[in-house]
């Protein structure tokens, strides 16, 4: 953990921000940004699995998912399926993103600081001092805690979904194009939540068997 928030350290005020579910189907995608306003030696305590959370239990997210809530600045916001499909899965991220840490700025009052950014790429039409972080979520403390509340609230907003349409397995798949998923699209057809555009290559190869 103090690796994690010394790499923070060196840029001063840090407000990192990650995305949960870009790869996925069907739902919305989630950001996240995280502000430390205080970092305690307790905090170092409780938060010493924060890592990528890709990597950690269900179990261990949302124990850390209080944990951070109730220790920094913090905002998750989803952009859903209609406006991903109008601006693309990237830009919906990017946008996302931008909300996320716009309002943590307005929360926060801050004025000296930098986002730090998760993946290659900067925030578009984002008018303060960013910089982005290859695999961020393993380097930086934020980034890392906002990847953590971005999954989570991502995973319990399609176990929400998977209870509305119950035959996409989304509570176990969390909308990715898993063996059922596919199954459950060509027996069922496609919802309101399905990326129609990040489908187009399994119905053409469905429409390229039907020839044969």
């Amino acid at each position: 953990m103090n690796r994690l928030f010394d790499f923070d350290k060196q840029f001063g005020n840090v407000i990192g921000t990650d995305e949960a579910g870009r790869g996925p189907a069907a739902g919305g995608v989630f950001a996240a940004a995280v502000y430390f306003p205080e970092v305690s030696q307790g905090l170092l305590i409780d938060l010493e699995r924060v890592n990528d959370s890709k990597k950690l239990s269900k179990y261990a997210r949302e124990k850390l998912y209080d944990v951070i809530k109730n220790n920094s600045i913090n905002s998750v916001v989803c952009v859903e399926v209609e406006e991903i499909e109008k601006i693309n899965i990237l830009n919906a991220s990017l946008k996302a993103m931008k909300l996320a840490c716009e309002n943590i700025i307005q929360t926060a009052q801050l004025e000296d600081f930098i986002t730090l950014v998760d993946g290659n790429k900067l925030i578009k039409n984002y008018t303060y001092p960013q910089r982005f972080i290859i695999k961020g979520d393993g380097q930086s403390a934020s980034i890392a805690a906002a990847s953590i509340l971005a999954k989570v609230e991502r995973d319990r907003y399609m176990d929400d979904l998977a209870s509305e349409y119950i035959n996409y397995g989304w509570n176990r798949n969390a909308g990715y194009l898993t063996p059922e998923h596919l199954q459950a699209i060509d027996e069922y057809g496609l919802t309101k939540y399905h990326r129609k555009s990040f489908l187009r290559k399994h119905f053409e190869k469905q429409k390229q068997l039907t020839l044969f």
